[in-house]
C-alpha cells in the first residue's frame, strides 16, 4: 500500500492518480480517520497517564480521598479500555481504505483501460498459411492432446487433462524457462500452492470477498495461489536485508488457480482461460529506488522476450495503461504472442493473447509485506535505519496459453505440428502427429 503520510501530504496528486486509474476510494474519509486516530492516540496517552497518577496517589491519600482516587481509576480504566477499542476500530477502517489505494503510476504509461496498452514493438513473422489454419482446440481433439470433457466430468467447467505429446510439452516449457530463468540469475523454487491470506493480501491479492478471483479454503485461511508472485514475495516477509544481498532474483515453479469468474466467449475458449495452469514465474527484491527496480523491470522483460523469440513465436510488447494496472503496479509491460486461431472479436481467426507480463510494484508490496534493506550512506557505508524494498514479477512461461501459442502457430497443412528446437530436447521429439 501507499504510505499514509505519503497520501495525507499529497493528497491531490493521489487523488489524480485513482481518477487515472479508474479508482474510488473515500480519500476524505481517509483524511478524517487518520486525524481522528491521532486524537485517539493522544486521548489514551493522556488517560493513561491521569490513571498512572491517580494510582499513584492513592496510598498518601486519607480514607475519603483514597475511596474516591479508588473510584476514579475504575473509572479510568473503562475510559482506556473504551478509547482502545475505538482506536482499534478507526484503525481497521484506515488500513481497510488505504488498502484500497492503487500504487502511483509511471508517467510514461498511457492513459486509458483495458484495451488502451501502447504497442511498443512486433517481433517476428506471423505464419502465412496455404490453407485454413485450426484454432488449438481443433488441434488438441485432432491429436488427443486435451481432454476438456473428462475434466468437466471430474472437476467442472474450465479444466481440462492434458495427454500424450501435451503433457511432455508442459514439462519441455516448464523446464526450458527455469534453465532460462537459472541461467540468467533467478534462483529456481517449486513453491506451494497454497498461502495465507496474510500472503495473498500482503502481495495485493484478495483472499476473501465478493470480488476475489481466489479459491479459499473453507475452515482455514488458506488459500490457493493465482501465481507463485504470492509464495515468492511473502517468503521474505518481515526480512531486513543486507544492502549486498540486493537484487535478490527468484523463479518459482507453482499451479495457478483462478476463478475466473466473468463472461466467456470464443476468443477465451479452450485453454485460453482456465481455472488450473502451471506457471514458471520470475520475482526480484531490488534497492530502493526507482533507478534499480526499472532496470530490474526491463532485465524481466528482455528474459521474457527471449524466452518466445528462441520458441519462435511471433509476439507484441505493450506498456499497459494505467487503468488496466492491478493495484500494486506502477507499471506494467504484457507480451501478446499471436494466435492464428483465436477468435479476433468479429469471428474471423486470428488475433493477439496475452502470454505474459511484467510489473514494477516499487515499495507497495514491501510495505505490506515489511520488507526492507539497510541503509547506505553516499559512499556505501553503513547508515542508521531501513527503507522498503522495491519488488518486482513476471511471466517466465504460463504453460496454458504457451500451448496455445505452440500449436496454433506450428501446424502444417498435413495436419501436423512441428515443436520448436529449442523443446525438442526437453520433450523428444519434433512434431506431433
Amino acid at each position: 500500500m501507499l504510505d499514509l503520510n505519503t497520501i495525507a501530504e499529497h493528497a491531490d496528486v493521489v487523488a489524480a492518480n485513482n481518477r487515472r486509474r479508474g479508482v474510488d476510494v473515500d480519500l476524505s474519509r481517509l483524511l478524517h480517520l487518520r486525524g481522528k486516530r491521532s486524537d485517539l492516540i493522544q486521548k489514551t496517552e493522556t488517560l493513561k497517564h491521569e490513571q498512572k497518577e491517580t494510582g499513584a496517589g492513592i496510598p498518601q491519600a486519607s480514607p475519603e480521598e483514597r475511596k474516591a482516587l479508588i473510584a476514579r481509576t475504575g473509572e479510568l480504566k473503562k475510559e482506556v479500555a473504551a478509547a482502545a477499542d475505538e482506536l482499534t476500530a478507526v484503525e481497521a477502517e484506515l488500513r481497510e481504505i488505504q488498502s484500497l489505494i492503487p500504487n502511483l503510476t509511471h508517467p510514461d504509461a498511457p492513459d486509458g483501460g483495458e484495451h488502451d496498452g501502447r504497442v511498443l514493438r512486433e517481433v517476428g513473422d506471423k505464419p502465412q498459411f496455404d490453407f485454413e489454419p485450426l484454432d488449438h482446440v481443433e488441434l488438441c481433439e485432432k491429436h488427443g492432446l486435451v481432454d476438456f470433457a473428462s475434466a468437466a466430468k471430474t472437476t467442472g467447467a474450465g479444466f481440462y487433462f492434458l495427454c500424450r505429446e501435451a503433457v511432455l510439452l508442459e514439462l519441455a516449457l516448464v523446464r526450458y524457462a527455469v534453465e532460462k530463468a537459472t541461467a540468467a540469475g533467478f534462483i529456481p523454487h517449486v513453491t506451494p500452492d497454497l498461502a495465507r491470506a496474510e500472503a495473498l493480501s500482503g502481495t495485493g491479492f484478495n483472499p476473501r470477498g465478493e470480488e476475489t478471483q481466489i479459491y479459499s479454503v473453507a475452515g482455514t485461511d488458506l488459500s490457493l495461489i493465482a501465481t507463485a508472485e504470492i509464495t515468492l514475495g511473502a517468503m521474505k516477509a518481515g526480512t531486513t536485508f543486507e544492502p549486498h544481498e540486493l537484487p535478490l532474483k527468484l523463479a518459482g515453479v507453482s499451479h495457478c488457480y483462478r476463478t475466473e469468474a466473468g463472461a466467456y466467449g470464443k476468443a477465451t475458449r479452450g485453454l485460453y482461460r482456465v481455472h488450473q495452469f502451471t506457471k514458471v514465474e520470475l520475482f526480484a527484491f531490488t534497492a530502493a529506488d526507482l533507478g534499480a527496480s526499472g532496470r530490474m523491470h526491463a532485465e524481466i522483460l528482455s528474459l521474457e522476450e527471449e524466452i518466445f523469440s528462441d520458441l519462435g513465436l511471433p509476439y507484441r510488447v505493450l506498456d499497459i495503461a494505467a487503468g488496466d494496472l492491478g493495484g500494486p503496479a506502477y507499471r506494467k509491460f504484457d507480451l501478446e504472442a499471436w494466435m492464428p486461431g483465436r477468435d479476433d472479436g468479429s469471428g474471423n481467426k486470428g488475433s493477439w493473447g496475452e502470454v505474459t507480463s511484467c510489473s514494477d510494484c516499487t515499495d507497495y508490496q514491501a510495505r505490506r509485506l515489511d520488507v526492507r534493506v539497510k541503509k547506505t550512506d553516499a559512499d556505501g557505508k553503513p547508515a542508521k535505519g531501513t527503507d522498503l524494498v522495491h519488488t518486482l514479477n513476471g511471466t517466465a512461461i504460463a504453460v496454458s496459453r504457451a500451448l496455445i501459442a505452440l500449436l496454433e502457430n506450428g501446424q502444417r497443412e498435413d495436419g501436423t505440428i512441428a515443436i520448436p528446437e529449442v523443446l525438442q530436447p526437453y520433450c523428444g521429439f519434433d512434431s506431433i502427429g
